[in-house]
């Protein structure tokens, strides 16, 4: 007999996982060297608030660069493959 699953309990390929784990690891890094010194450094709410808001411009910036980059590599495979190998 066949029984359809649920979406939720189809299998996950392993490249989701693979992507889902890089996202939790860089954010636990952003997290842990960037938004918890900025919001202990200052003692006020509404200081700790500010530093906080502004922490999130320092994650687009790096999710901006992180983009930018591997959009380069795509566009550049070929090329970058034929540096590799000295074509």
């Amino acid at each position: 007999m066949d029984t359809v699953l649920p979406l939720a309990l189809q299998k996950i390929e392993n490249e989701y996982l693979l992507f889902g784990l890089a996202g939790l690891v860089s954010l636990t890094a952003f997290v842990g060297l960037i938004l918890m010194p900025a919001v202990s450094s200052y003692g006020r709410i509404w200081e700790k608030t500010v530093a906080g808001f502004l922490s999130l411009f320092v994650l687009a910036a790096l999710v901006l660069v992180g983009v930018v980059a591997g959009l380069v590599v795509v566009f550049y495979y070929n090329d970058i493959l034929n540096l590799l190998h000295g074509k």
